[in-house]
């Protein structure tokens, strides 16, 4: 099932409401198309302390031990399955993953990881949200 969203409030509110309890969330976009600021915003919203910033150079950002924030971009799918980032995963918590790909859903669901993918795209001056959920 496939859900498009228009507003950044109302995807926000959609990943707490199906993942209650945290999960995986894996963000697909192009460059500067709001994956950062979909991550920003989530916390914001759990009312945590920690200010969201992107992971580019460091790979991985935790926020207050509840949402754990990766950034594959430089590494790729391949260097964060053999960094043995993968088994953080299986931590509570929210795991957004920036830049994911077709190798690494392709691993989630061979794994037998849930997640939800949310491609971003840029629509004018707005943003479109695709939803799909994984196993």
């Amino acid at each position: 099932m496939i859900k498009v969203f228009e507003e950044l409030v109302d995807i926000i509110k959609y990943i707490e409401e199906t993942l209650p309890n945290g999960g995986i969330v894996l963000l697909v976009g192009d460059l500067a198309s709001g994956k950062t600021t979909l991550v920003q915003n989530f916390v914001k919203m759990l009312g945590l302390k920690d200010e969201a910033t992107s992971p580019t150079f460091s790979i991985l950002n935790i926020y207050d031990d509840k949402v754990y924030h990766y950034d594959i971009y430089n590494e790729g799918s391949d260097k964060f399955m053999q960094s043995g980032l993968l088994e953080n995963l299986e931590l509570e918590g929210y795991h957004f993953i920036e830049w994911a790909d077709e190798k690494l859903e392709a691993l989630m669901q061979a794994t037998g990881f849930e997640f939800m993918k949310i491609e971003i795209e840029h629509r004018g001056k707005n943003r479109a949200y695709k939803v799909s959920h994984g196993s």
